[in-house]
């Protein structure tokens, strides 16, 4: 795939680009920024490139949008990704991976590359909803698997007012996937 290719694929939210540019072309490249940025801590390869492909598709995909083919789109990626990463380790944002398994250049399976695809439509989509309380509602309960007291003490609200706000926010989150399921179908 040329650069162009790649960009327009990204942008537009081709599973299949997707996929194949972060689990296969890219994942040497990939897998060497981290180590360097991360060193001996051990990160999840799909937390950091989900994290990285929500960072790239944030506002329309302005990021992606601003890459003028002034180099090769690796070479950018490479850049952005090591700011990006940066800054995550900064933050001390990313989860240390203690399941003991190590980074390696081995093939992933389909699976793999689906469950990660899956993870950031389902990301997407959340961003997408226009009541970000209803968001964090649904990566709180269903993603993350929280706790329903731990989540409604952390919102301020009470056990049976959650529920009433994680059943509209299914039902926003539904409508939002309806939407996009309707302009995937139009292209």
């Amino acid at each position: 795939m040329t650069d162009q290719e790649i960009v327009n694929g990204l942008i537009e939210r081709d599973p299949r680009v997707t996929a194949q540019f972060f689990y296969k072309d890219s994942r040497p490249l990939m897998l060497s920024v981290i180590r360097k940025v991360f060193g001996k801590q051990r990160v999840d390869y799909d937390e950091i490139i989900s994290e990285l492909y929500i960072h790239l598709m944030e506002n329309d995909a302005s990021r992606l949008r601003q890459f003028k083919f002034e180099s090769t789109f690796r070479q950018w990626l490479k850049t952005t990704t090591i700011r990006f990463c940066l800054k995550l380790k900064i933050d001390d944002k990313v989860i240390d991976d203690e399941s003991m398994e190590h980074l390696d250049n081995g093939d992933n399976s389909s699976a793999s590359a689906e469950a990660l695809q899956a993870k950031i439509d389902v990301d997407a989509l959340l961003n997408q909803m226009r009541n970000q309380r209803y968001a964090k509602v649904i990566r709180m309960l269903v993603i993350d698997d929280m706790e329903p007291e731990a989540v409604a003490k952390a919102l301020s609200v009470t056990v049976g007012n959650l529920y009433n706000i994680k059943r509209r926010a299914m039902a926003a989150f539904a409508d939002v996937a309806l939407k996009d399921k309707r302009q995937y179908e139009q292209r």
